[in-house]
């Protein structure tokens, strides 16, 4: 009988970055390794890194320094480095990191199948061609958030040319999988218990236009959507473009598609968006957030904004904030700037001090808080969907689940009481008190039946969710 060959992961960025993550976890099974939770008992460790700021950058680095030093301490014998930092510096890494024993890059997941099968003769450098590779629905895959809730990942890279970003040079252009490939995936998604599939990509509002053949976003969503079995499915990454009415008919009204918008804007100063190379100005911004507030009811809308740009000046950030004043967002994050070589961005003048762009960071934080809040405190009374995910960290007594309006990871929870349920399941709850992030609900009953709204509000949780650098 063969000895027991034990491997753990690291997953740090993106939602992107796991999918990727989940493909190498099937590829170690295919391989006969058996996944531990604990990485001082690993055979194998694998850190998929993020390469795509600063701090991103410093915590890939630390977290693959510390996992190196279980090669003395505990069990490693292989340590595997993967992903978009590894892409983006390979020779560098190789050079000051000799502690890793094999280096894959953002497009090589399969490729951890050579190591695993003989760590000793597979090249240590196996960091590839970005565009040699686009997941497949027959690719390996064990998703790790649960079975219930699964990312699909519709495409790869992107074609834009964003002054501050440098993710098409690690990632490539962007490659869309055809729809009866990301519609086979899900299908088996679903098959193995998925009740919320999440799709995404680095643009998805481009999904298709690639393909050159009419492929479109809109058509994607509708045959995900239609599958039997299919509960909720939620688009991430729109890029604030014309929206094709198809598109904002199937947000508004298909009941599988739920009306939540993630679409990261990055500014609102028309001077600022023409720096950040955004193609497109205030005016546009607030069209498509006029439309979708007009035609999709109980919308609920994240964004994301960069501060601190090069060249942001006063008078731009505060066109910012009268912007997030007007538009009334449900969430927001707030970014500080991070100078990255290989960017227009990094080559500016009229660099923004520090302590200008910590100060405003503040500011905006603080300024979107109370909207956040006051939505979130008008839920309480209302009837709700939620997803059973578990129990609640809180007691032993609560489940812990998300209604459709929180993405998963990102968004906070909702604490259920006064019922009983399974992981996956789909349930009626009355949101009976609310905290910056976190709802507490009484479920309903198998029956549908909810209890009796409560004669006041309860406690909040104990322990509401603290999300860095997001609001609520």
């Amino acid at each position: 009988m063969a000895a027991d060959r034990t491997i753990h992961f690291v997953s740090l960025g993106c939602p992107k970055n796991r999918v990727d993550t989940e493909v190498m976890l099937g590829v170690s099974g295919l391989e006969g390794y058996r996944h531990v939770d604990d990485a001082t008992d690993a055979d194998v460790i694998v850190v998929n890194t993020c390469g795509f700021i600063g701090p991103a950058k410093e915590e890939s680095i630390d977290t693959i320094l510390g996992m190196s030093q279980l090669k003395e301490s505990g069990s490693c014998k292989t340590l595997v480095v993967a992903g978009c930092l590894s892409q983006r510096y390979p020779e560098q890494l190789a050079s000051e990191m000799p502690e890793v024993d094999h280096f894959l890059g953002s497009s090589d997941m399969l490729k951890l199948g050579d190591v695993l099968k003989a760590p000793n003769r597979a090249p240590r450098m196996l960091v590839g061609n970005p565009a040699d590779h686009t997941i497949r629905a027959t690719d390996p895959r064990l998703p790790s958030l649960g079975a219930h809730s699964v990312y699909v990942k519709i495409a790869e890279g992107c074609n834009r040319s964003c002054s501050f970003c440098a993710i098409p040079t690690f990632r490539g252009k962007q490659r869309s999988r055809p729809i009866d490939d990301v519609v086979r995936e899900c299908e088996m998604l679903i098959d193995r218990g998925a009740t919320e599939l999440n799709l995404i990509s680095q643009d998805t509002i481009s999904y298709g236009r690639d393909l050159k053949d009419g492929t479109e976003l809109a058509a994607l969503v509708q045959r995900v959507a239609d599958l039997p079995g299919a509960k909720w499915v939620r688009l991430f990454y729109l890029y604030p473009e014309t929206l094709k009415p198809h598109l904002v008919d199937l947000i508004a009204s298909h009941p599988k598609v739920l009306p939540y918008v993630d679409m990261p804007l990055q500014h609102a100063s028309d001077r600022m968006l023409k720096i950040m190379r955004r193609g497109h100005g205030l005016d546009r911004q607030r069209k498509v957030v006029e439309t979708l507030r007009k035609n999709v009811p109980n919308l609920v809308m994240r964004t994301a904004f960069i501060v601190g740009h090069p060249g942001e000046t006063d008078a731009d950030f505060a066109e910012l904030c009268d912007f997030v004043s007007w538009a009334e967002f449900d969430r927001v994050g707030v970014f500080r700037y991070s100078p990255e070589e290989d960017t227009r961005s990094h080559a500016m003048e009229d660099d923004v001090p520090a302590k200008v762009s910590n100060a405003r960071a503040r500011k905006l934080v603080a300024l979107q808080r109370p909207i956040s809040r006051r939505k979130v405190k008008a839920m309480i009374g209302q009837e709700v969907e939620v997803l059973v995910e578990g129990g609640s960290e809180e007691s032993e007594f609560l489940l812990r689940g998300r209604w459709w309006g929180q993405a998963p990871e990102i968004d906070g929870e909702v604490h259920l009481a006064n019922g009983t349920a399974k992981v996956g399941e789909l349930r009626k709850a009355l949101v009976t008190a609310a905290a910056d992030h976190d709802l507490v609900a009484d479920l309903a009953d198998e029956h549908g039946e909810l209890p009796e709204p409560p004669d006041g509000p309860r406690r909040a949780p104990r322990k509401p969710r603290i999300q860095l650098r997001t609001i609520a």
